[in-house]
């Protein structure tokens, strides 16, 4: 799931809002900093919601958050809009059986080794980096 965010500011000082996140906001010297810390923002709020007993909204879409009156406003001082993805530990492992070609899952055997990780532990944190990235 991802998160629209709208992000304003200037140079070294740019301010991150999520339209449906109320309360969730992050910060940064740089865009690409800004957003950095929204993903973890988000995180800490759904965490905190669902441990109250809240429940998480529903993402909207860019064009619903575009014609959205509430946030007209935002659009016309400039916001932009990104995306924030959600990543969420959901406190248990379950096992999944995936298929690669040999050299690569040598690769991995070999770099988790050298950082001290099981191939599992690499593997995940290899994906949360990749999807926290966008890239």
């Amino acid at each position: 799931m991802k998160y629209v965010a709208l992000v304003d500011g200037t140079e070294g000082a740019y301010g991150v809002i999520f339209p449906d996140l109320p309360g969730c906001t992050s910060g940064g010297a740089s865009v690409d900093e800004a957003l950095g810390e929204a993903i973890e923002a988000v995180r800490l709020w759904i965490d905190e919601t669902v441990k109250d007993g809240g429940a998480v909204p529903t993402a909207r879409s860019a064009e619903d958050i575009r014609h959205d009156p509430d946030f007209a406003q935002d659009f016309q001082d400039g916001a932009i809009i990104a995306y924030v993805p959600v990543f969420r530990d959901a406190g248990r492992s379950i096992k999944a059986t995936i298929s690669m070609d040999a050299g690569v899952l040598e690769a991995i055997d070999e770099a988790a080794k050298i950082r001290g990780l099981t191939r599992s532990s690499f593997l995940v944190s290899a994906a949360r980096q990749k999807i926290e990235s966008g890239a």
